[in-house]
């Protein structure tokens, strides 16, 4: 699949690539070095000034790595831990210790799924209130043993269904933010596709946040945004861009803590490299958040969220 903004750089590599099956028989290095520049300068120019609607367009790609892709690509001896111990385990939250850079974390993610069959089975990454309580668990655990946590976001929402909030979908995402905010070891956030709206603060009460270069991370999606102020969603471009949803925006408001580079054309075109570079930041923090003192990791984390936001007294 590629996005309307890709294609022409698509349709560039394909004529290099028929070029080169040519290239036994006709001498065309020449022209196809040339068109290789090309592609470079014109990747190069389109991904330098995307849209804050396009950005979510890449957040959103189908063939763009997931939580599961990440962790067995960064990390060894993963060893997934399953349920909420009080109703069922949430598919579409995935969580379990590993060893990332010779150090033991808990790392713990939304998993969205690639077809129809595996995102019915994930719920298209929408957790339910067992999630949120699996994934506090598993916070806990690591916490008992003094190992780090990490969490990666890509979620389009927290499930909406009745069943969810009749299970208590409120209470467990603020249960979370109350416990993640006191829990006593380092905790690193990632925005590594989706980060709409409760669904993703959830899980996204950190020491550090991080967030990949083409994501977004807001209240509220630009479609719905657009649906509640306009009564439709054909104004979803001017919302996405009125929200400050990009990792550039978030930066400069001070709601992230840092922006991780992608692949030329995104993490879509090259999952091992995606994932080398988020290991190298995440070992990067985490040997830093270490040698924090616990109490004044609790006293950071606490000033950095009450930091957030503009009021007047």
């Amino acid at each position: 699949m590629a996005l309307d903004f890709e294609k022409p750089i698509l349709e560039l590599e394909q004529k290099i690539e028929e070029m080169r099956k040519m290239a036994d028989s006709l001498d065309i290095s020449d022209e196809i070095n040339r068109l290789e520049s090309k592609v470079n300068d014109l990747r190069r120019n389109i991904f330098d000034n995307l849209t804050p609607w396009q950005i979510v367009q890449l957040a959103r790609h189908p063939n763009r790595p997931y939580t599961l892709d990440y962790i067995f690509q960064m990390t060894d001896n993963f060893v997934e831990l399953h349920g909420d111990r009080n109703f069922r385990d949430d598919k579409a939250v995935v969580g379990g210790f590993a060893n990332l850079g010779g150090q033991t974390v808990m790392i713990i993610g939304q998993q969205k799924g690639r077809d129809t069959k595996s995102n019915l089975y994930r719920n298209f990454g929408m957790m339910n209130p067992e999630g949120y309580r699996k994934a506090l668990r598993l916070m806990k655990l690591a916490e008992k043993f003094d190992k780090p946590v990490i969490t990666l976001l890509d979620t389009p929402g927290a499930y909406p269904g009745i069943e969810a909030e009749e299970r208590g979908q409120a209470e467990a995402i603020a249960r979370n933010l109350l416990e993640m905010s006191r829990l006593k070891v380092p905790i690193i956030i990632v925005i590594i596709g989706e980060g709409a709206s409760g669904g993703a603060l959830g899980i996204g009460i950190g020491d550090r946040i991080l967030m990949l270069k083409y994501c977004w991370y807001s209240v509220i999606s630009p479609e719905s945004c657009s649906s509640i102020l306009w009564r439709s969603w054909d104004f979803k471009e001017t919302a996405a861009e009125a929200l400050k949803l990009t990792a550039t925006d978030l930066l400069k408001l001070g709601i992230i803590d840092r922006i991780i580079d992608e692949p030329a054309g995104g993490a879509h075109r090259n999952h091992q490299e995606a994932a080398n570079i988020l290991k190298q930041a995440l070992v990067e923090e985490i040997e830093t958040l270490n040698k924090v003192k616990r109490d004044k990791l609790l006293d950071n984390r606490i000033r950095k969220f009450e930091k957030m936001g503009f009021w007047k007294e």
